[in-house]
């Protein structure tokens, strides 16, 4: 059971990835949505228990990278195509396709780097790029405001098709991004850190779409952080290779490398 558990909770996120498509073609875009959302938070899952259960092996690793691409790759990008892609057939499809190969490819550039020492961002507690699951939540925002407002610009396909080809891009990008690990908060700030942590589960109750929306856009705010960040760091390293803040290998969300 020690083994199984991390992976059926990868096999959890998988399946949840695929169930948004399906309510998706029946044009319920609002629970695809949440079908994808609940399948990043069954990722985030799986890497913490097999480091809890220590049940940390390669073959966990290529498995959650696999359902990573479906859930946050395939699955996004068919959804916004049935929702509002698919009213500019070929521009939509190939914007559709962009996002899903990006995915894909960072996923796999990700699996390319496990073995790999020099890796500036890593060994200075950064990722690279967006995270494959914050990109699928990123490719959502155009649908969480128009859930939440129902006004058809925000589905419009021209601009949904531009906003999927840039969220690809950041993907695939070089550009340092912050990890958990480099968004620890002062202690002066932690108690006003729970609270807010407690007003965001209220919000998202009460108003989840417009919140989830403002979630989104503060990531999309916190890249241009990450990037002065970064470069502050790497002035002050006294040399290229800059100390690791942590000696184990992460996966996408700052946990250890893969279920069993």
């Amino acid at each position: 059971m020690r083994a199984i558990v991390p992976n059926a909770i990868t096999a959890a996120a998988l399946c949840s990835g695929l169930t948004g498509i399906r309510f998706a073609i029946g044009g319920d875009f609002e629970r695809a949505v949440q079908a994808v959302i609940l399948a990043g938070l069954l990722d985030g899952i799986d890497g913490r228990a097999a480091r809890l259960l220590k049940a940390q092996t390669r073959f966990g690793a290529e498995l959650d990278s696999l359902a990573d691409s479906i859930s946050f790759g395939v699955a996004p990008a068919l959804i916004v195509y049935l929702w509002s892609l698919n009213q500019l057939p070929s521009v939509g499809w190939i914007s559709a396709l962009a996002f899903a190969i990006c995915c894909v490819l960072r996923l796999a550039r990700f699996n390319a780097r496990l073995d790999m020492l020099d890796q500036p961002h890593k060994q200075a507690g950064f990722l690279t790029g967006v995270p494959a699951p914050l990109g699928a939540a990123l490719a959502f925002l155009p649908m969480y405001l128009w859930i939440a407002s129902g006004r058809p610009e925000f589905s419009d396909p021209i601009v949904v098709s531009v906003w999927m080809v840039l969220i690809a891009f950041l993907m695939i990008s070089s550009l340092p991004t912050l990890s958990w690990s480099r968004m620890s908060p002062p202690n002066s700030l932690r108690l006003g850190m729970i609270a807010g942590a407690g007003l965001t589960v209220a919000a998202l109750l009460t108003e989840p779409w417009f919140t989830l929306a403002a979630l989104t856009i503060g990531y999309l705010l916190l890249i241009p952080l990450g990037i002065a960040t970064y470069a502050k760091v790497r002035r002050r390293a006294p040399s290229p290779a800059i100390p690791a803040p942590e000696p184990e290998r992460f996966d996408e969300h700052d946990a250890p490398l893969g279920p069993s």
